[in-house]
């Protein structure tokens, strides 16, 4: 598999498969981590009466804290070495504020799309639309090309995703919720292509860029949460604290940081595609914690998914070995 154009040796070195592995496990533990996040929710929601916008600012607020004490942490104990090809000032704002509205979008519209649509079309709308979109803004802005075996792998992906949401439930599918969920979907595609950008320009601080995109979310969802009611009103505050503190960091803090990170030495499409195990893990954990059903069509869309995900991972470090 030919390696990416004008990307610089020292990001991925040629013949080392190791920084592709690494960054694959980045972006595993990320999905995982994101499909927790829908279980969490819908806890905080059983808990209490917050809403889907209000509980998106808390989630980006509460990770923006988290990564502002980490950076303060991380400075005081050593400074982090400037890339070797620095990054230009107009770039860094570009993709800085790029990720933000992007990552706004992302979750807004998608939370809109579930609320007109329904939660199956909206997410497979979303969520299918993702893989489709990066492949081919991959291909135009950077080159990238999936080939034979990794279009059959997209396509498994998305027939697994199919199966998993629309199997389990039913949807009716509204114009006006599949343009929403086209919309986070060009979200999501927006700030999968930027964090792959920086590799071609230089190095990037993944904790700083997350930091920066969850400030920009949380300014952007602030008047939506305000409208939608900021505060819960709960008779357990303890469980929808902890809840919405679990929210902040795992899927939030750790997982952004960990997808920006992996998503810069792994072609774009194989980044959507490896984040679709986030219907699986939530599928998992639905069964596992929220008690519903362990059916066919759950068994059936995690076996698809997985099979594909594991052969774009085996594409990408098989390529990169031969690459050398």
């Amino acid at each position: 598999m030919p390696a990416v154009p004008g990307a610089p040796a020292a990001s991925v070195p040629a013949g080392d498969p190791a920084p592709i592995g690494r960054s694959l496990l980045f972006l595993a533990v990320a999905g995982i981590a994101w499909g927790t996040a829908g279980a969490a929710a819908s806890l905080v929601f059983r808990a209490s009466d917050l809403g889907a916008l209000a509980l998106s600012f808390w989630r980006c607020a509460g990770g923006l804290l988290l990564l502002l004490a980490a950076l303060a942490v991380r400075a005081r104990r050593a400074p982090r070495p400037a890339p070797a090809v620095p990054e230009s000032r107009r770039r860094r704002t570009v993709r800085i504020l790029g990720t933000g509205i992007g990552l706004t979008v992302f979750q807004s519209a998608y939370f809109a799309a579930v609320e007109a649509t329904g939660l199956a079309v909206g997410t497979v709308v979303t969520l299918g639309a993702g893989p489709v979109l990066i492949a081919v803004g991959a291909r135009l802005t950077m080159g990238e090309r999936l080939g034979t075996g990794g279009l059959l792998a997209v396509g498994g992906a998305l027939g697994g995703l199919a199966v998993l949401v629309l199997g389990g439930e039913g949807g009716t599918v509204r114009p006006a919720g599949v343009a929403l969920a086209l919309l986070s979907a060009s979200g999501y595609a927006a700030i999968t292509l930027l964090a792959r950008w920086p590799v071609r320009g230089g190095g990037s601080d993944p904790v700083a860029t997350t930091a920066w995109a969850f400030g920009l979310g949380a300014v952007g969802l602030l008047p939506l949460a305000l409208a939608e009611g900021l505060f819960p009103q709960t008779g357990d505050a303890v469980q929808v604290f902890w809840l919405l503190a679990y929210v902040a960091a795992v899927p939030t803090a750790l997982a952004y940081v960990l997808y920006f990170s992996g998503a810069a030495h792994v072609r774009a499409a194989t980044v959507s595609v490896v984040m679709l195990l986030e219907p699986v893990s939530a599928a998992v954990f639905a069964v596992a914690f929220l008690g519903e059903r362990l059916t066919v069509a759950t068994v059936a869309g995690t076996a698809l998914l997985l099979a594909a995900v594991t052969g774009l991972a085996w594409a990408e470090t098989a390529g990169r070995r031969t690459s050398g």
